[in-house]
Protein backbone atom coordinates (compact mmCIF):
# COMPACT_ATOMS: atom_id res chain seq x y z
CA UNK A 1 0.00 0.00 0.00
CA UNK A 2 1.55 3.31 -1.07
CA UNK A 3 1.36 6.53 0.92
CA UNK A 4 -1.80 8.01 -0.67
CA UNK A 5 -3.61 4.71 -0.10
CA UNK A 6 -2.46 4.59 3.52
CA UNK A 7 -3.66 8.13 4.12
CA UNK A 8 -6.97 7.33 2.45
CA UNK A 9 -7.40 4.21 4.57
CA UNK A 10 -7.06 6.24 7.78
CA UNK A 11 -9.17 9.14 6.51
CA UNK A 12 -12.10 7.23 5.05
CA UNK A 13 -15.43 7.14 6.87
CA UNK A 14 -14.32 9.79 9.37
CA UNK A 15 -16.29 12.74 10.70
CA UNK A 16 -13.23 14.95 11.21
CA UNK A 17 -9.49 14.79 10.62
CA UNK A 18 -7.07 17.26 12.22
CA UNK A 19 -5.47 17.56 9.77
CA UNK A 20 -5.24 15.72 6.46
CA UNK A 21 -2.02 17.56 5.62
CA UNK A 22 -0.46 16.55 8.94
CA UNK A 23 -1.50 12.93 8.39
CA UNK A 24 0.11 12.88 4.96
CA UNK A 25 3.30 14.41 6.36
CA UNK A 26 3.34 11.81 9.14
CA UNK A 27 3.22 8.94 6.66
CA UNK A 28 5.90 10.67 4.61
CA UNK A 29 8.37 10.59 7.50
CA UNK A 30 7.60 7.22 9.07
CA UNK A 31 6.55 3.82 7.81
CA UNK A 32 4.88 2.83 11.06
CA UNK A 33 3.09 5.70 12.81
CA UNK A 34 1.93 5.10 16.35
CA UNK A 35 -1.85 5.42 16.79
CA UNK A 36 -4.08 4.89 19.80
CA UNK A 37 -7.65 4.72 20.95
CA UNK A 38 -8.62 4.76 24.61
CA UNK A 39 -11.57 3.04 26.26
CA UNK A 40 -12.95 3.12 29.77
CA UNK A 41 -13.53 -0.55 30.67
CA UNK A 42 -16.95 0.21 32.03
CA UNK A 43 -19.28 -2.48 30.73
CA UNK A 44 -20.31 -4.15 27.54
CA UNK A 45 -19.59 -2.93 24.05
CA UNK A 46 -22.50 -1.96 21.83
CA UNK A 47 -22.99 -2.23 18.08
CA UNK A 48 -22.04 1.45 18.03
CA UNK A 49 -18.48 0.34 18.84
CA UNK A 50 -18.36 -1.43 15.47
CA UNK A 51 -17.59 2.01 14.01
CA UNK A 52 -14.47 2.22 16.17
CA UNK A 53 -13.38 -1.35 15.51
CA UNK A 54 -13.57 -0.85 11.75
CA UNK A 55 -11.33 2.23 12.04
CA UNK A 56 -8.94 0.37 14.36
CA UNK A 57 -8.57 -2.23 11.62
CA UNK A 58 -8.14 0.54 9.03
CA UNK A 59 -5.28 1.98 11.07
CA UNK A 60 -3.59 -1.41 11.23
CA UNK A 61 -4.10 -2.02 7.51
CA UNK A 62 -2.48 1.36 6.86
CA UNK A 63 0.62 0.14 8.69
CA UNK A 64 0.11 1.88 12.01
CA UNK A 65 1.16 0.40 15.32
CA UNK A 66 -2.09 0.55 17.27
CA UNK A 67 -2.22 1.02 21.02
CA UNK A 68 -5.50 0.14 22.69
CA UNK A 69 -5.45 2.03 25.97
CA UNK A 70 -7.63 0.46 28.63
CA UNK A 71 -8.21 3.42 30.92
CA UNK A 72 -8.90 1.72 34.23
CA UNK A 73 -8.03 4.73 36.38
CA UNK A 74 -10.23 6.94 34.21
CA UNK A 75 -13.13 4.52 34.66
CA UNK A 76 -12.50 4.55 38.42
CA UNK A 77 -12.55 8.36 38.49
CA UNK A 78 -15.74 8.29 36.43
CA UNK A 79 -17.51 6.00 38.97
CA UNK A 80 -17.87 3.14 36.49
CA UNK A 81 -18.76 -0.37 37.74
CA UNK A 82 -19.13 0.92 41.25
CA UNK A 83 -15.54 2.17 41.30
CA UNK A 84 -14.30 -1.43 41.60
CA UNK A 85 -10.92 -1.76 39.92
CA UNK A 86 -11.36 -5.53 39.95
CA UNK A 87 -14.58 -5.31 37.93
CA UNK A 88 -13.06 -2.65 35.69
CA UNK A 89 -10.13 -4.97 35.01
CA UNK A 90 -12.50 -7.81 34.09
CA UNK A 91 -14.32 -5.47 31.72
CA UNK A 92 -11.01 -4.61 30.06
CA UNK A 93 -10.28 -8.29 29.49
CA UNK A 94 -13.71 -8.74 27.91
CA UNK A 95 -13.13 -5.75 25.60
CA UNK A 96 -9.78 -7.12 24.47
CA UNK A 97 -11.32 -10.50 23.62
CA UNK A 98 -14.21 -8.87 21.74
CA UNK A 99 -11.91 -6.64 19.70
CA UNK A 100 -9.76 -9.58 18.71
CA UNK A 101 -12.83 -11.60 17.73
CA UNK A 102 -13.88 -8.77 15.43
CA UNK A 103 -10.52 -8.74 13.65
CA UNK A 104 -8.22 -6.37 15.53
CA UNK A 105 -4.77 -7.90 15.00
CA UNK A 106 -3.05 -9.08 18.16
CA UNK A 107 0.34 -8.88 16.44
CA UNK A 108 -0.12 -5.22 15.51
CA UNK A 109 -1.62 -4.11 18.82
CA UNK A 110 -0.10 -2.86 22.05
CA UNK A 111 -2.47 -3.30 24.96
CA UNK A 112 -1.79 -0.72 27.68
CA UNK A 113 -3.50 0.02 30.97
CA UNK A 114 -3.74 3.42 32.60
CA UNK A 115 -2.28 2.03 35.83
CA UNK A 116 0.95 1.40 33.92
CA UNK A 117 1.31 5.18 33.56
CA UNK A 118 -0.09 6.44 36.85
CA UNK A 119 2.71 4.93 38.90
CA UNK A 120 5.20 7.33 37.29
CA UNK A 121 6.03 10.78 38.67
CA UNK A 122 6.84 11.83 35.09
CA UNK A 123 3.26 11.07 34.11
CA UNK A 124 1.81 13.24 36.88
CA UNK A 125 4.26 15.99 36.00
CA UNK A 126 2.86 15.86 32.48
CA UNK A 127 -0.71 16.00 33.83
CA UNK A 128 0.15 19.12 35.83
CA UNK A 129 1.75 20.76 32.80
CA UNK A 130 -1.40 20.13 30.79
CA UNK A 131 -3.56 21.50 33.61
CA UNK A 132 -1.38 24.63 33.90
CA UNK A 133 -2.32 25.57 30.33
CA UNK A 134 -6.05 24.96 30.86
CA UNK A 135 -8.54 27.20 32.62
CA UNK A 136 -11.00 25.76 35.11
CA UNK A 137 -13.87 26.81 32.85
CA UNK A 138 -12.29 25.01 29.88
CA UNK A 139 -11.78 21.90 31.98
CA UNK A 140 -15.43 21.90 33.02
CA UNK A 141 -16.56 22.27 29.42
CA UNK A 142 -14.41 19.27 28.57
CA UNK A 143 -16.25 17.14 31.11
CA UNK A 144 -18.50 15.95 28.28
CA UNK A 145 -15.68 13.52 27.38
CA UNK A 146 -16.71 11.61 30.52
CA UNK A 147 -20.29 11.42 29.28
CA UNK A 148 -21.28 14.07 31.83
CA UNK A 149 -22.56 17.61 31.71
CA UNK A 150 -20.75 20.59 33.22
CA UNK A 151 -23.26 20.61 36.08
CA UNK A 152 -22.64 16.95 36.90
CA UNK A 153 -18.91 17.63 36.87
CA UNK A 154 -19.36 19.40 40.20
CA UNK A 155 -19.92 16.06 41.93
CA UNK A 156 -16.33 15.48 43.00
CA UNK A 157 -12.95 17.05 42.41
CA UNK A 158 -11.33 13.89 40.99
CA UNK A 159 -13.34 14.29 37.79
CA UNK A 160 -11.57 17.57 37.14
CA UNK A 161 -8.34 15.60 36.69
CA UNK A 162 -9.79 13.59 33.84
CA UNK A 163 -9.37 15.95 30.84
CA UNK A 164 -5.74 16.71 31.72
CA UNK A 165 -5.03 13.02 32.24
CA UNK A 166 -6.53 12.11 28.88
CA UNK A 167 -4.43 14.71 27.09
CA UNK A 168 -1.30 13.64 28.99
CA UNK A 169 -1.89 9.99 28.01
CA UNK A 170 -1.25 10.86 24.37
CA UNK A 171 2.23 12.18 25.07
CA UNK A 172 3.20 9.61 27.67
CA UNK A 173 2.33 6.52 25.62
CA UNK A 174 3.56 8.17 23.25
CA UNK A 175 1.53 8.24 20.02
CA UNK A 176 1.32 10.36 16.89
CA UNK A 177 -2.32 9.69 15.96
CA UNK A 178 -5.10 10.08 18.53
CA UNK A 179 -8.27 8.32 17.40
CA UNK A 180 -11.73 8.25 18.97
CA UNK A 181 -15.38 8.92 18.35
CA UNK A 182 -16.50 12.50 17.94
CA UNK A 183 -17.43 12.68 21.64
CA UNK A 184 -13.71 12.77 22.51
CA UNK A 185 -12.94 15.71 20.23
CA UNK A 186 -12.46 18.21 23.07
CA UNK A 187 -9.76 16.08 24.68
CA UNK A 188 -7.85 15.77 21.41
CA UNK A 189 -8.11 19.48 20.63
CA UNK A 190 -6.83 20.20 24.14
CA UNK A 191 -3.87 17.89 23.52
CA UNK A 192 -3.08 19.63 20.23
CA UNK A 193 -3.21 23.06 21.88
CA UNK A 194 -0.99 21.93 24.76
CA UNK A 195 1.48 20.48 22.26
CA UNK A 196 1.73 23.82 20.48
CA UNK A 197 2.19 25.60 23.83
CA UNK A 198 5.07 23.39 24.97
CA UNK A 199 6.42 22.64 21.49
CA UNK A 200 5.69 18.94 21.94
CA UNK A 201 4.90 16.81 18.86
CA UNK A 202 1.37 17.67 17.75
CA UNK A 203 -0.85 14.57 17.45
CA UNK A 204 -3.04 14.05 14.42
CA UNK A 205 -6.65 13.71 15.62
CA UNK A 206 -9.03 11.28 13.89
CA UNK A 207 -12.73 11.27 14.76
CA UNK A 208 -15.45 8.94 13.54
CA UNK A 209 -19.23 9.45 13.76
CA UNK A 210 -21.30 8.31 16.71
CA UNK A 211 -24.40 6.13 16.52
CA UNK A 212 -27.49 7.70 18.04
CA UNK A 213 -29.59 6.10 20.73
CA UNK A 214 -32.17 3.68 19.35
CA UNK A 215 -34.70 6.01 20.97
CA UNK A 216 -33.56 8.87 18.73
CA UNK A 217 -32.84 12.35 20.00
CA UNK A 218 -31.70 14.58 17.18
CA UNK A 219 -28.40 15.49 15.57
CA UNK A 220 -25.27 14.84 17.62
CA UNK A 221 -22.14 16.90 17.92
CA UNK A 222 -19.22 16.81 20.36
CA UNK A 223 -21.22 18.67 23.02
CA UNK A 224 -24.53 16.82 22.80
CA UNK A 225 -23.11 13.32 22.35
CA UNK A 226 -23.33 12.10 25.98
CA UNK A 227 -27.10 12.41 26.09
CA UNK A 228 -27.89 11.19 22.58
CA UNK A 229 -25.45 8.44 21.64
CA UNK A 230 -26.07 4.72 21.93
CA UNK A 231 -25.00 3.73 25.43
CA UNK A 232 -24.90 0.44 27.32
CA UNK A 233 -25.85 2.40 30.46
CA UNK A 234 -29.35 2.76 28.98
CA UNK A 235 -30.49 -0.72 27.86
CA UNK A 236 -33.32 0.78 25.79
CA UNK A 237 -30.87 2.81 23.68
CA UNK A 238 -28.41 0.14 22.57
CA UNK A 239 -27.68 -3.37 21.34
CA UNK A 240 -24.88 -4.82 23.46
CA UNK A 241 -22.31 -7.45 22.50
CA UNK A 242 -22.44 -10.39 22.37
CA UNK A 243 -25.88 -10.51 20.82
CA UNK A 244 -28.02 -12.76 18.64
CA UNK A 245 -29.65 -12.13 15.25
CA UNK A 246 -33.03 -12.38 16.94
CA UNK A 247 -32.13 -9.76 19.54
CA UNK A 248 -30.75 -7.40 16.89
CA UNK A 249 -33.92 -7.75 14.82
CA UNK A 250 -36.15 -7.21 17.84
CA UNK A 251 -34.28 -4.14 19.05
CA UNK A 252 -34.21 -2.53 15.61
CA UNK A 253 -37.88 -3.28 15.06
CA UNK A 254 -38.73 -0.79 17.79
CA UNK A 255 -35.99 1.71 16.95
CA UNK A 256 -36.61 5.34 16.03
CA UNK A 257 -36.50 5.51 12.22
CA UNK A 258 -38.52 8.32 10.63
CA UNK A 259 -38.89 7.96 6.87
CA UNK A 260 -36.52 10.02 4.70
CA UNK A 261 -34.66 11.45 7.71
CA UNK A 262 -30.91 10.91 8.20
CA UNK A 263 -29.80 13.10 11.12
CA UNK A 264 -30.44 11.46 14.47
CA UNK A 265 -31.81 8.32 12.82
CA UNK A 266 -29.96 5.38 14.43
CA UNK A 267 -31.00 2.82 11.81
CA UNK A 268 -29.76 4.97 8.94
CA UNK A 269 -26.57 5.72 10.90
CA UNK A 270 -25.95 2.00 11.37
CA UNK A 271 -26.33 1.55 7.61
CA UNK A 272 -24.00 4.43 6.76
CA UNK A 273 -21.36 4.03 9.47
CA UNK A 274 -21.37 0.29 10.17
CA UNK A 275 -22.84 -1.71 7.30
CA UNK A 276 -21.16 0.05 4.37
CA UNK A 277 -17.69 0.34 5.97
CA UNK A 278 -17.78 -3.34 7.01
CA UNK A 279 -19.71 -4.98 4.16
CA UNK A 280 -19.46 -2.56 1.23
CA UNK A 281 -23.05 -3.13 0.09
CA UNK A 282 -26.56 -3.24 1.53
CA UNK A 283 -29.42 -5.30 0.08
CA UNK A 284 -32.94 -4.28 1.02
CA UNK A 285 -35.61 -6.92 0.45
CA UNK A 286 -38.88 -5.47 -0.80
CA UNK A 287 -42.11 -7.01 -2.01
CA UNK A 288 -42.43 -7.23 -5.83
CA UNK A 289 -45.24 -4.68 -5.83
CA UNK A 290 -42.87 -2.24 -4.15
CA UNK A 291 -40.08 -2.69 -6.67
CA UNK A 292 -38.48 -5.88 -5.46
CA UNK A 293 -35.07 -6.28 -3.85
CA UNK A 294 -32.58 -3.46 -4.21
CA UNK A 295 -28.83 -3.60 -3.61
CA UNK A 296 -26.88 -0.43 -2.86
CA UNK A 297 -23.17 -0.58 -3.68
CA UNK A 298 -22.21 2.57 -1.77
CA UNK A 299 -23.45 4.81 1.00
CA UNK A 300 -24.14 7.77 -1.29
CA UNK A 301 -26.63 5.91 -3.50
CA UNK A 302 -28.38 4.54 -0.43
CA UNK A 303 -28.64 7.98 1.14
CA UNK A 304 -30.16 9.38 -2.06
CA UNK A 305 -32.74 6.61 -2.26
CA UNK A 306 -33.59 6.87 1.43
CA UNK A 307 -34.13 10.63 1.43
CA UNK A 308 -36.28 10.27 -1.72
CA UNK A 309 -38.57 7.86 0.13
CA UNK A 310 -37.66 4.87 -2.02
CA UNK A 311 -36.89 2.65 1.00
CA UNK A 312 -39.48 1.88 3.67
CA UNK A 313 -38.29 2.08 7.31
CA UNK A 314 -39.46 -1.47 8.08
CA UNK A 315 -37.53 -2.86 5.11
CA UNK A 316 -34.44 -0.90 6.13
CA UNK A 317 -34.62 -2.13 9.72
CA UNK A 318 -34.74 -5.74 8.52
CA UNK A 319 -31.82 -5.21 6.12
CA UNK A 320 -29.63 -3.40 8.64
CA UNK A 321 -30.47 -5.99 11.29
CA UNK A 322 -29.29 -8.86 9.11
CA UNK A 323 -25.98 -7.17 8.31
CA UNK A 324 -25.24 -5.89 11.83
CA UNK A 325 -25.97 -9.34 13.26
CA UNK A 326 -23.56 -10.92 10.77
CA UNK A 327 -20.81 -8.41 11.59
CA UNK A 328 -21.26 -8.97 15.33
CA UNK A 329 -21.50 -12.78 15.13
CA UNK A 330 -17.77 -13.44 15.75
CA UNK A 331 -18.12 -11.95 19.23
CA UNK A 332 -20.88 -14.39 20.14
CA UNK A 333 -18.90 -17.24 18.59
CA UNK A 334 -15.80 -16.35 20.61
CA UNK A 335 -17.57 -16.26 23.97
CA UNK A 336 -19.44 -19.46 23.16
CA UNK A 337 -16.03 -21.14 22.69
CA UNK A 338 -14.51 -19.39 25.73
CA UNK A 339 -17.33 -19.03 28.27
CA UNK A 340 -14.96 -18.13 31.12
CA UNK A 341 -14.12 -14.90 29.25
CA UNK A 342 -17.76 -13.93 28.80
CA UNK A 343 -19.06 -10.85 30.64
CA UNK A 344 -20.97 -11.74 33.79
CA UNK A 345 -20.62 -8.92 36.33
CA UNK A 346 -21.30 -5.95 34.06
Amino acid sequence: MDRPDRVERVARNTEELLTLEELDALFARTERPRAYIGFEPSGRLTVGHLVCVRKMIDLQEAGCELTVFLADWHAWINDKLGGSLERIGAAGGYMRAAFQALGVSEEQTRWRWAHELTGSSEYWSRVVRVAKTTSLARTKRAMTILGRTEEEAQLDTAKLFYPSMQAADIFELPVEIAYAGLDQRRAHVLAREVAHHYEWPVPVAVHTPLISSLKGGGRMDAGSAPERKMSKSDPTSAIVLPTTPEEVAQRLKGAFCPAKEVEGNPVVELALHVVFPWRGTLTVHRAPQHGGDRTFSDAASFRTAWTAGEVHPADLKAAVGREVAAIAQPVADHFARHPTEAPTDF
